[in-house]
């Protein structure tokens, strides 16, 4: 009973813990860019975007699929870097075994 007892006050360690590095997450960003830097992008450890600057180089108005293209890659370069910070952090709680519907 006495293992028990300690193995559930681990567990509740361990979440309360978990609980804190997924709020510390959303203080932490990531930047994305593509293009040589023409189009870049903030993303937070939530995998929520932040800011988008555009350099007015970047805008051909007989290109707007070029532009789309590159805020796209911007922001795709943002949020796999995002997740690679969220794996990162929530692996040192879990050693790396994904628990369906944490993260």
């Amino acid at each position: 009973m006495n293992n028990m007892n300690q193995m559930m006050k681990q567990v509740k360690k361990m979440q309360e813990q978990m609980l804190k590095a997924q709020e510390t997450l959303g203080t932490k960003t990531v930047d994305g860019s593509s293009g040589g830097g023409v189009v870049s992008c903030t993303v937070n450890g939530h995998k929520k975007l932040l800011s988008l600057t555009i350099k007015p180089e970047a805008v051909d108005p007989d290109d707007v699929e070029m532009l789309q293209d590159l805020v796209l890659a911007a922001v795709n370069d943002a949020l796999g870097k995002a997740e690679e910070m969220s794996n990162e952090d929530m692996n040192k709680f879990t050693g790396g075994v994904k628990i369906p519907g944490l993260f």
